[in-house]
């Protein structure tokens, strides 16, 4: 069974490591780090310490939104 770690930043739950044989898989469920989604990295404290500092700098550059994939739910739902 795989064994997978919740990543959050601040209190924000913003994705989760699943643990392989390289070392962690990120999966990200916020948008603003949707490009981290799927990347591995070779401890948890590696994939923590990214996942932070990028939250910071996209809520820095004014990228507030936590909904997970926001926009991407909504561009479903209008195609339905």
């Amino acid at each position: 069974m795989l064994q997978s770690h919740i990543i959050e930043v601040d209190g924000v739950f913003v994705g989760f490591a699943v643990r392989i044989d390289r070392g962690y898989r990120f999966v990200a469920t916020d948008v603003r780090l949707e490009e981290l989604d799927s990347s591995i990295w070779p401890t948890l404290d590696d994939v923590r310490r990214l996942a932070r500092r990028r939250l910071l700098a996209a809520m820095s550059a004014g990228l507030a939104s936590s909904a997970p994939y926001a926009h991407a739910r909504q561009t479903a739902s209008k195609d339905h």
